[in-house]
């Protein structure tokens, strides 16, 4: 808002206006530990008690498949996960690849069981080593991938419209540091192969949303493209962070019931 009341560019002032308009979206309170997703900046951020507490590279849905915006409670973590595979995305050649060579599809980890398909646990599970428990009408989730040298693209408008998080493990980490865990406990879970659910001893808000003007560390604004064509205006922008800023940084340190909210997790990928 102080920077509205400097800018004197019309354009910029009409992009300003649109995301204050999106903030008035959003609670007055966001919580106390809480994380947001901006889906224009492709970053995941962890806040608690008004300060940055860590920041992921992430991957959004195309513009032809979009991340939506929504708000939801993080309850937990799949860790090994299968994928329930998306009839939409299913149709696209995983079904007949599975029906066409099984043998094949099934040392790639694609099944077909209980009338649905399936990828099983493992490397090459589109959602890599984790997802969230975080109900959501989309069929929408952060989870770990096995494409992770995408992260490196700017860019990163890659999925289907669930949201791809870089360092996963370590998100996962840092996400239960309340509860004890560090980054050695995720990965030997991970080691056991096991498809297991892990509960947060208390649920965390989740914020995704679409941002295209924000604050910056600098006390300036920095403006980023509208892929998703939501902006009143067109404005010229300069390129987003240093891709070292924030891929291979430093690590740093439920209503259904749980059981039911976690059993069945479509991710759209």
């Amino acid at each position: 808002m102080e920077a509205l009341t400097e800018e004197t560019d019309p354009d910029r002032r009409k992009v300003m206006l649109a995301n204050l308009a999106r903030w008035r979206w959003l609670p007055a309170r966001l919580g106390k530990r809480y994380l947001l997703v901006n889906i224009a900046a492709q970053e995941l951020t962890l806040w608690e008690q008004g300060s940055l507490e860590g920041r992921w590279r992430v991957i959004v849905g195309k513009p032809v498949t979009r991340t939506p915006v929504f708000t939801t409670q993080v309850r937990g973590v799949v860790l090994n996960p299968w994928w329930e595979i998306p009839s939409s995305i299913a149709r696209e050649g995983i079904a007949s690849f599975v029906r066409r060579n099984p043998a094949a599809a099934r040392a790639r980890g694609y099944v077909f069981q209980n009338g649905r398909y399936r990828q099983m646990p493992g490397d090459n599970n589109a959602l890599g080593r984790m997802k969230l428990v975080m109900p959501n009408p989309y069929s929408v989730y952060l989870h770990d991938t096995s494409s992770r040298d995408l992260f490196r693209e700017d860019p990163r408008y890659f999925s289907h419209g669930c949201i791809r998080v870089d360092r996963a493990l370590e998100f996962v980490g840092t996400l239960f540091a309340n509860d004890g865990w560090d980054l050695a406990r995720v990965d030997e879970e991970v080691a056991t192969g096991r498809t297991q659910t892990f509960a947060l001893s208390e649920s965390l808000p989740l914020y995704v949303t679409y941002f295209t003007a924000e604050p910056d560390a600098s006390a300036s604004v920095r403006f980023l493209e509208d892929v998703y064509d939501r902006d009143p205006v067109t404005i010229a922008h300069p390129s987003t962070s240093d891709p070292t800023e924030v891929y291979g940084s430093p690590s740093l340190l439920v209503s259904s019931t749980f059981g039911e909210v976690a059993g069945d997790l479509t991710c759209r990928n």
